[in-house]
């Protein structure tokens, strides 16, 4: 689904995780398919490397800073409207507006659930990746399946499809993780 996606131009909401390289889906993404991508991230104090990279890329990425609430809502709005990719972080739920609890290393633990919602708002597919290093420059995606909105569908019903497509991916990187803990870079408590 994922590398279908890619080919076709279309706009989606992608999730990605603190593990291996997954915070550099967005440019990843711009500097190998020529997508335009908004990302959506926190303005920390190594944000500086951010600005390095959007030149390199020139223009293809694009930044939303969450801690600047309001301005979120109106830069969303517009980046989730448009023809672009937006990329949302998925497992820090720190300034989300929707989370909700999934089994993940053995207990319930609180997840950003926005981009669901986003998706349901926009008419636009969800899928969850992580970036997994391979060699010295390369990266080995680990996509999710495609969630996409049905039109028409009662609200509670696209949830559950939701809940269950979250929880999928949860499992597959947990698995990953425990193969590999080293790659995680979430240094927060769950």
């Amino acid at each position: 689904d994922f590398g279908r996606w890619l080919k076709s131009g279309k706009p989606a909401f992608l999730g990605t995780f603190h593990i291996g390289n997954s915070d550099l889906a967005g440019f990843l993404l711009a500097a190998q398919d020529q997508r335009r991508v908004h990302i959506i991230r926190m303005r920390v104090g190594n944000s500086h490397d951010t600005e390095a990279l959007m030149k390199r890329l020139g223009g293809l990425v694009h930044f939303v800073w969450a801690n600047e609430p309001g301005e979120l809502i109106f830069a969303l709005k517009e980046a989730g409207a448009g023809p672009d990719a937006v990329a949302l972080q998925c497992d820090r739920p720190d300034h989300t507006s929707r989370s909700e609890a999934f089994d993940f290393l053995g207990a319930k633990r609180t997840f950003p659930f926005t981009i669901y919602y986003l998706a349901f708002i926009f008419g636009r597919p969800v899928y969850l990746s992580l970036g997994a290093p391979s060699g010295r420059d390369a990266s080995v995606v680990h996509a999710s399946p495609e969630f996409a909105p049905i039109e028409g569908e009662p609200r509670e019903q696209g949830l559950a499809r939701a809940r269950e497509h979250f929880q999928t991916f949860l499992w597959r990187v947990e698995a990953y993780l425990r193969a590999n803990p080293y790659d995680w870079l979430n240094f927060r408590p769950l």
